[in-house]
């Protein structure tokens, strides 16, 4: 069996190697062929040093960066092929391709970057923490309960970019030693602002229930995923029902680690696939497209893991269930909306649709959603965010006015140095 492992693993290593050579050939083809990016041009740089395997995390920034350069331009700076090529296919965005550090600083010399936004914990963004005079800012890939949201790694960044009250709780609860007030700035959720795709049904009278479970998780206290304890159970109650119509959009890393929970997640493809041939009217849909947005604002129930996409939901102020985990070494933060949300536990999955009906009928629920969207993202209504977020950069950009200028000022009043005296200094010794 170890030798079939290591052949599997070879194959998979030599793929990746060739499928990263294309990547570069591509990238480097598509960037040649387009205009060269304008000089001096640039003042907010998206840092993504990960490959397309996590373009999740940069594909819902996408709108809001977009209107955002309208003001300010923006440019991303992708250190791999793969996520280079994935961005040069889904944004307009200006994308730089510096996979070395070299090019990094070539790139920087001929660019005014103000400002540099990160939206994951890679271990790379410490070779881009090496510039100075400009801020470094966590900007994450999303909003949760998570111990990643947590993580003491906030503090090498210059600010943070959070999303209300709830991530300064949470943020109070475990950092020592760390400055909420000057160094954190809410801003809700701007991308709720933006919510984009075309729906790929036709609305009727059915009930339309998203079910969006994160992946297994590479360890027990991350065990949040529901696909095997919870998913079969609830996505065969809902197809047969008649009157729901099923979204289920899985995390697009279900199964890398757990291969019974890929095939459960492959299984439940194959039903959805089913069910829409027995009844063409159903139009029950698999989702595993890059866009983020019509799936929130469209079901009127969402099912979901412990993951960024329960405040996603949360941020659209719609009812929401969430799968509690069957493995009690996962980790359930209950500071926060976790203690007074709606759960949905393993053994009531096939019970589904008295669950969903709960929520959406129930007005305790309804008041209790009502009171955790403003406390996690303040105003959700329509352009609040995107005001916040756009405030947010306009304060970065006239701090670094006062830093700029302070420098400048300090440049000037340095005594000068004689260098003919260090010369004969020199020559002396």
């Amino acid at each position: 069996m170890g030798w079939a492992s290591d052949v599997r693993k070879a194959r998979g290593l030599l793929r990746r190697a060739l499928d990263n050579r294309r990547a570069v050939q591509t990238v480097r083809a598509r960037l040649a062929a387009a205009p060269p990016h304008r000089p001096g041009h640039a003042k907010i740089a998206v840092y993504f040093a990960d490959g397309a395997v996590n373009m999740y995390q940069m594909r819902q920034w996408y709108k809001p960066l977009e209107k955002l350069a309208e003001t300010w331009p923006v440019v991303i700076l992708s250190r791999t092929a793969t996520g280079a090529r994935a961005l040069l296919e889904e944004t307009d965005l200006p994308v730089a391709f510096v996979p070395t550090v070299r090019n990094i600083e070539q790139y920087l010399a001929t660019q005014d970057i103000r400002v540099v936004f990160y939206v994951n914990q890679n271990t790379r963004n410490f070779q881009m923490f090496r510039y100075g005079r400009r801020w470094h800012v966590f900007i994450n890939h999303g909003e949760s309960d998570k111990m990643y949201m947590t993580t003491n790694q906030f503090k090498a960044y210059d600010y943070a970019f959070i999303a209300g009250d709830a991530a300064r709780e949470r943020l109070a609860r475990v950092l020592w030693n760390y400055d909420l007030d000057a160094r954190t700035i809410a801003i809700g959720r701007p991308q709720a602002d933006h919510y984009s795709g075309a729906l790929p049904y036709t609305p009727d009278e059915r009930t339309v229930v998203l079910y969006a479970p994160t992946w297994e998780g590479d360890r027990p206290s991350a065990h949040y995923g529901s696909i095997v304890t919870h998913g079969e159970a609830l996505v065969a109650a809902l197809l047969a029902s008649g009157r729901h119509r099923l979204i289920y959009r899985p995390h697009p890393r279900s199964g890398v680690v757990d291969p019974e929970y890929g095939a459960a997640n492959r299984r439940i493809i194959a039903a959805i696939a089913a069910a829409n041939a027995a009844d063409p009217t159903a139009q029950h849909v698999f989702d595993d497209g890059p866009h983020l947005g019509w799936q929130l604002s469209s079901a009127d129930v969402a099912i979901v893991d412990i993951s960024a996409m329960v405040y996603d939901r949360l941020a659209a102020d719609r009812p929401l269930l969430i799968t509690r985990p069957s493995d009690d070494r996962a980790i359930v933060d209950t500071h926060g909306y976790l203690s007074a949300c709606e759960w949905l536990d393993a053994d009531r999955a096939a019970d589904v649709i008295t669950e969903t009906d709960r929520v959406l009928n129930d007005p305790e629920s309804v008041t209790r959603l009502a009171y955790w969207v403003r406390h996690y993202f303040g105003d959700t209504s329509p352009g609040a965010p995107t005001a916040r977020f756009h405030a947010a950069v306009q304060q970065l950009m006239d701090e670094w006015e006062r830093w700029n200028r302070r420098s400048l000022e300090q440049a000037d009043a340095a005594p000068e140095v004689d260098e003919s005296e260090g010369a004969e200094a020199e020559l002396d010794t």
